[in-house]
């Protein structure tokens, strides 16, 4: 399948401190190419919950803004969004069905009432099911199958993995995604949305933690002999290491999150104890020196708070000391200096940053080397998975699309038309020629107008016939 064939999807990260759009399609090799980058400073959104829909509004809306000023051949209309929040739960449920005709192999569909039976799982009031993900099955007395599609048996069982939200926490973010003139394809759990884009197979045959430092929740998934097996956030992130620096040095927020990011540590060691930092005086007040080194020592204790927290969910499943790939680390609070060497100091585990170029194009790789992207590329993946899987399909009204320029449809049409001259005596050469050419343009200019039409018609039209689950 072309590039040319595949939709345009786009991922939206809608942070504490920043929300993203970036807009992907697949190429010929299976990459994600990207078409478009947006980033604005996020305003009424705090520990991922909208606590102001107006200016979240406006954070949305200049992102998609500046995504599409970024390639002006886009138009975007529904996008992936990523969820977090203090709200999202997690818990363990087992599903069982007994099929009708055992005569028939097991399919798709046995699978799929089988996921939607577990809807009618009880969850607290005021909560509701974002997403249902089996983790192994069983087909009668066999145990611990990866994929019963295939299979003969008379009942058909599995362990969940169910996440739940604040059904009004997600209604607000659906509320100005909407605002916002878009679509909300899907609502995808960020943890796994950032674990897509920087695992790969060998880590999730290993067993790895994916911990996802962002401005206002870390969040956590945790993969162990290939499925998932926890998921959890925990309410302390990038923005209480800032609060930390304000109220223990006395400055302003935005001297806290500017000393944090250029001169920041999470390693206390390591840091110069000769070196200071210079903060201008307020109002005619002198000059405030603060040392490197203490600033260290704010950082790195709200660091290893966040990292005994990661500890106590692995404890929590038991597997604390099993994990043989270790911890990744992504999110814009992955950046900060040493923060590998603390995370391996305070877990024991291996850890490294996770960067978001496991299923990028070449050329895409370096412009997107940064962990703050994860989430975002990680929901394009899941849009991919969801079309590669019959969820979503070539629609028209609503979707996303690329302009074709029309010198590449003028190229493609004269491919197309390029008819050999046949063999001509010599006595009526130059009439069969004439006529030949006179055809030739007519039809040209027939298939640059029916090609036109078709391609436009296609894209124009990307993801029809598919109903949106309404989020209530």
């Amino acid at each position: 399948m072309s590039s040319k064939e595949q939709p345009v999807i786009v991922g939206l990260d809608i942070g504490t401190t920043k929300v993203v759009a970036i807009a992907g399609r697949k190429n010929e090799f299976g990459k994600v190419e990207i078409l478009g980058l947006g980033r604005a400073d996020s305003a009424g959104v705090s520990h991922g919950v909208v606590m102001n829909i107006e200016q979240c509004i406006r954070s949305i809306e200049l992102a998609i803004e500046r995504c599409l000023l970024s390639n002006p051949n886009l138009e975007i209309k529904e996008v992936y969004v990523g969820i977090a929040g203090q709200h999202i739960k997690s818990l363990q449920t087992r599903g069982d069905r007994v099929r009708t005709n055992v005569e028939l192999e097991i399919s798709k569909e046995d699978i799929d009432l089988l996921v939607r039976d577990q809807y009618r799982t009880y969850i607290p009031t005021g909560d509701q099911i974002i997403d249902i993900i089996p983790q192994d099955f069983t087909v009668d007395s066999t145990p611990y199958v990866v994929d019963p599609i295939g299979m003969s048996g008379v009942k058909i069982g599995a362990n969940f993995h169910i996440i739940t939200g604040d059904r009004n926490a997600i209604r607000n973010i659906k509320r100005c995604v909407d605002k916002s003139h878009l679509a909300t394809r899907d609502l995808v759990l960020q943890p796994l949305a950032s674990a897509a884009a920087v695992m790969n197979d060998e880590d999730l045959e290993a067993g790895v933690a994916i911990v996802d430092i962002g401005g206002g929740t870390t969040d956590m998934a945790v993969f162990f002999d290939g499925i998932l097996k926890h998921t959890a956030v925990i309410p302390y992130a990038g923005v209480n290491i800032t609060n930390d620096i304000r109220n223990g040095l006395g400055v302003l927020r935005t001297q806290a999150e500017q000393m944090k990011v250029q001169f920041g540590t999470a390693l206390a060691e390591e840091a110069n104890g000769n070196a200071f930092i210079t903060i201008p005086g307020l109002r005619g007040l002198p000059h405030k020196e603060i040392s490197v080194k203490n600033l260290a020592h704010i950082i790195q204790a709200r660091m290893q708070e966040i990292l005994d927290y990661v500890v106590y969910h692995l404890k929590q499943i038991g597997l604390d000391k099993r994990l043989y790939g270790g911890i990744i680390l992504t999110g814009g609070g992955a950046q900060l200096k040493h923060v590998t060497q603390l995370t391996e100091f305070v877990t024991g585990l291996g850890a490294r940053i996770g960067y978001p170029n496991e299923h990028l194009a070449g050329g895409d790789k370096e412009a997107m080397m940064n962990p703050m992207y994860s989430t975002c590329i990680g929901l394009i993946l899941r849009g991919y998975h969801d079309f590669e899987n019959g969820k979503m399909r070539f629609a028209g009204e609503g979707g996303n699309y690329m302009h074709i320029p029309m010198d590449e449809l003028k190229i493609e049409a004269e491919a197309i038309t390029e008819i050999p001259e046949p063999q001509m005596t010599e006595e009526d050469v130059m009439e069969e020629r004439l006529e030949a050419n006179k055809q030739k343009a007519r039809k040209r200019n027939e298939n640059v107008k029916r090609l036109f039409d078709g391609l436009r018609g296609k894209f124009m039209k990307m993801f029809e016939d598919v109903e949106d689950h309404e989020i209530e």
